[in-house]
């Protein structure tokens, strides 16, 4: 072998070595990745049951019911669609119908969404940027404050 093919070889080496090493980041990173959607993406996009996601949007007024403190329904809303939600845990002291609202969990298959997270917005002039952001592309009119 002359010089200029050794060379060849350890730099191919290299780089298969460093494409395996990217490949298998990206697999152990795989089960982390966790989509935002708001109800009408949710059934344009035809999500499949059991995807863990997270649901952005309104808290729809009227629509908050907790029977023993723990167990939660509520519906999100982007005013284009719904999605019914349940929660089982402590809401947090911020979460309001009408306010911002992400939950994170999984889509069940009749529909419904099984949270296993819920973040509220944190003060009167914020909103989580993905829900602002989805809610304004819907044509919703946030009002002053709205977004980061």
């Amino acid at each position: 072998m002359t010089r200029k093919q050794k060379r060849l070889v350890m730099i191919l080496s290299g780089l298969a070595a460093l494409g395996l090493a990217a490949g298998l980041v990206l697999y152990a990173i795989s089960d982390t990745i966790v989509f935002f959607f708001t109800p009408s993406e949710m059934a344009e996009k035809h999500v499949a049951p059991g995807q863990r996601l997270r649901l952005g949007g309104m808290v729809e007024a009227g629509s908050v019911a907790s029977a023993d403190g723990v167990n939660h329904n509520f519906v999100v809303t982007d005013t284009i669609a719904t999605t019914k939600v349940h929660f089982k845990g402590q809401l947090p002291d911020l979460f309001r119908e009408g306010q911002g609202v992400v939950a994170e969990g999984v889509l069940q298959p009749d529909g419904s969404f099984e949270a296993d997270t819920v973040l509220a917005k944190h003060d009167e002039n914020y909103m989580p940027r993905e829900v602002a952001d989805s809610l304004k592309a819907k044509g919703v009119h946030l009002g002053k404050g709205a977004g980061p």
